[in-house]
């Protein structure tokens, strides 16, 4: 397993096409939670995502948007993915 925020940032990139993203990695805050791989790296992040394919579509929507542009990191161990979606301006 190899889930960087690069590797994130880039699969939200080409899916989303967004204004603005940036992802942080805080897999190193959450050592000895479940779900953590033991590395401290590669399972917890947060997304901060503005994008036009959000405009009118529900909190849930967007979310799911995200999630699946991401299912193949969550498939391989991505535990944890907070999301925080900027509106579209």
């Amino acid at each position: 397993m190899n889930i960087t925020a690069q590797a994130l940032t880039q699969e939200l990139q080409a899916r989303l096409n967004p204004e603005f993203v940036e992802v942080l990695d805080e897999s190193a805050a959450h050592a000895g939670h479940a779900g953590a791989n033991g590395t401290g790296l590669g399972t917890h992040f947060r997304v901060r995502i503005q994008s036009a394919v959000f405009t009118g579509k529900s909190r849930v929507a967007r979310h799911r948007l995200v999630y699946d542009a991401l299912q193949e990191y969550i498939d391989q161990g991505l535990h944890a993915l907070a999301i925080e979606v900027i509106e579209h301006t």
